[in-house]
C-alpha cells in the first residue's frame, strides 16, 4: 500500500553544525598560528636589528676608547667627526650628543634636527652602558630602532654618548607582508579543511539520509521495503538491522492481516443467519413483549456486529491492496444530499437533528465511485452522532475553483489538539468512549486518498469538529 511520507530535511542542519564545530576549532588555531608566526619573525628582525645596532655601539666605542689617547679637547673633535664622517649614513643615523643631552653631531649633517629626548640617552650616560630604545621619535613622529653607548674618556668621565638610530619603517612592512603570507597560507589550509571535512560530512549524510528516508518510508506503513546495501561499516549494520526490522513487520502485518481477513468471512455466515432467524421470529405475533424486546436487541447487536465484520473486512482489502474503485461520471451532491436525508431520520430517532444547509451553487459530476463515497459520507455522519455527543449536526457541500467540499460539523466538545494527528490511524480511539473498531476514519481517508483527494478533521470555532473532504474537479 502506498503512503504519503515527508522528504528528509534535517541534512543541511547537520552539515552546518558540523562545520561549525569543525571551524570553532580550526579557525582559532588558524589565527593563533598567524600571529604566532607574524610575532616570531617580528621578534627575530626585532632582536637582530638591535644585535647589529650594539654590535656597532661597541666597536665604535671601543675604538675610540683604545686608540684615541690625546687631549679632551682633540677627543671631544674626534667624536664629532667620526659622527659627520658616517659611512653607512644612507640607513644608520649616527649621532653625537654631549654630556648636557644637546645633539652635537650627526651623519645626516649639522642640520639633522632638535637634540632627541628619547630615556636611553640619559640611562647610557649614568650606567655607562649601552641601551636601547624601540618607539617613536619624540620630535619627528617616526617609528624607530635607537642604542646609545656612552663615549668615556681616558680620566673615566662621560663627555657624551654615541647613538645609533635607524628607522623600522621597513622592517614593519617586512613583518606585515610576512603576516600577509601566514595569513593567505592558513586560510588556504582551512578552506582545504572545510573541503574535507564536506566531503567526509557528505559520505555519511548521504547514506544516513537514504535510510532515514525508508525508515520514514517503514514508519508510515510499507512495511518490506529494503534499504540497498553499499555499506560495510556502522552504516551497513544500521541498514540491516532496519531491513530485518521492516521484512518482520511486513511478516507480522500479513499474518494479521489474513487473520482478520479469514474471521470475518467466517463470522459473515453465522451472523447472517442470526439476523435472518431473528427478524423471522420477530414476525410471530404471539411473543411476549418481553421475548420481542430482547429479539430485538439481538437484532441490533447482530447488525452492529455485521458492520464491525464489514468494516474489517475493507481493512483487510486495504492492508492487502485489493481494494478497487469503480469509478464513473456521477453527480457527487446528489449523492451526499441522498445520503444525508437517508442517515437523517435514523438520526431523529436518537434525538439528534441533521441540518443540510443548501448552498444554491451549481455542482458538476466528477469521475468517482459513488458507492465508495456514500460509505465515506456514512461513517463520517455516524462518527459525528457517536463522538460529536451533541444534539445537531451540520452538513453542506460547496464547490470552488479546483475542488468539491464536502463538511460536516457536530457541536460536541471537539478533539484534544493532541489527538488531532492520530485520529486517522488504524485501531486509533483516543480518549472517546464511545464503541467502536478505531478503524472506520483510516478506511474513509483511504477512500478518499484512491480518489487524490484529502479527508481532514479540525476543531471548529465555536466548539465541535469540523470534517472536510476535498475532492479534485479533473
Amino acid at each position: 500500500m502506498k503512503k504519503r511520507f515527508q522528504p528528509l530535511i534535517k541534512v543541511t542542519g547537520l552539515r552546518r553544525r558540523w562545520l561549525i564545530n569543525t571551524l570553532c576549532v580550526v579557525l582559532p588555531l588558524a589565527i593563533v598560528c598567524v600571529f604566532a608566526v607574524t610575532a616570531s619573525f617580528a621578534a627575530y628582525y626585532y632582536s637582530g636589528m638591535e644585535s647589529d645596532l650594539r654590535y656597532r655601539a661597541r666597536t665604535t666605542t671601543d675604538f675610540f676608547a683604545e686608540n684615541m689617547i690625546v687631549d679632551y679637547n682633540a677627543y671631544y673633535k674626534s667624536c664629532v667627526k667620526y659622527a659627520q664622517t658616517y659611512e653607512d649614513r644612507n640607513s644608520i643615523e649616527l649621532q653625537f650628543i654631549n654630556a648636557e643631552g644637546r645633539l652635537v653631531a650627526s651623519s645626516y649633517g649639522p642640520w639633522a634636527g632638535d637634540s632627541p629626548r628619547t630615556n636611553e640617552i640619559r640611562e647610557a650616560m649614568e650606567t655607562r652602558t649601552q641601551r636601547a630604545y624601540v618607539g617613536k621619535d619624540d620630535n619627528t613622529g617616526e617609528h624607530i630602532m635607537a642604542v646609545s653607548s656612552p663615549m668615556v674618556y681616558s680620566n673615566g668621565e662621560v663627555i657624551g654618548v654615541l647613538r645609533f638610530v635607524t628607522g623600522t619603517r621597513v622592517m614593519h612592512m617586512q613583518i606585515t607582508f610576512i603576516g600577509l603570507i601566514a595569513l593567505v597560507f592558513f586560510t588556504v589550509f582551512v578552506l582545504i579543511i572545510v573541503l574535507l571535512t564536506n566531503y567526509y560530512i557528505h559520505t555519511v549524510l548521504v547514506p544516513v539520509a537514504d535510510i532515514t528516508e525508508k525508515a520514514q518510508r517503514i514508519a508510515t506503513g510499507s512495511y518490506g521495503i529494503q534499504i540497498t546495501e553499499r555499506y560495510n561499516d556502522e552504516i551497513g549494520i544500521l541498514a540491516d538491522t532496519i531491513n530485518e526490522m521492516s521484512n518482520k513487520i511486513s511478516q507480522n502485518e500479513k499474518v494479521q492481516t489474513d487473520f482478520i481477513s479469514s474471521l470475518s468471512h467466517e463470522l459473515r455466515t453465522p451472523l447472517t443467519a442470526i439476523t435472518g432467524w431473528t427478524e423471522t421470529l420477530m414476525s410471530d405475533e404471539s411473543l411476549s413483549r418481553e421475548t420481542r424486546r430482547g429479539m430485538d436487541i439481538i437484532l441490533r447487536e447482530s447488525k452492529r456486529l455485521t458492520e464491525m465484520v464489514l468494516g474489517l473486512l475493507e481493512f483487510s482489502r486495504i492492508e492487502g491492496d485489493r481494494m478497487t474503485l469503480n469509478v464513473e461520471m456521477a453527480d457527487i451532491r446528489a449523492e451526499f444530499e441522498d445520503t444525508v436525508f437517508m442517515y437523517g431520520s435514523r438520526l431523529k430517532q436518537q434525538g439528534i437533528t441533521l441540518n443540510y444547509i443548501d448552498i444554491d451553487q451549481d455542482v458538476p459530476e466528477i469521475p468517482c465511485d459513488p458507492k465508495r463515497l456514500r460509505q465515506v459520507f456514512l461513517n463520517i455522519l455516524d462518527n459525528a452522532a457517536k463522538h460529536g455527543g451533541g444534539t445537531v449536526i451540520d452538513a453542506f457541500i460547496r464547490c470552488s475553483d479546483t475542488d468539491i467540499i464536502i463538511s460536516i460539523r457536530d457541536y460536541g466538545p471537539g478533539i484534544p489538539e493532541d489527538e488531532l494527528p492520530l485520529v486517522k490511524k488504524k485501531f486509533y480511539k483516543g480518549s472517546s468512549k464511545a464503541r467502536g473498531t478505531g478503524i472506520g476514519l483510516a478506511v474513509c481517508d483511504e477512500i478518499v486518498t484512491m480518489h487524490n483527494g484529502t479527508l481532514s478533521l479540525s476543531n471548529a470555532e465555536g466548539g465541535g469538529t469540523l470534517v472536510r473532504i476535498c475532492l479534485p474537479l479533473e
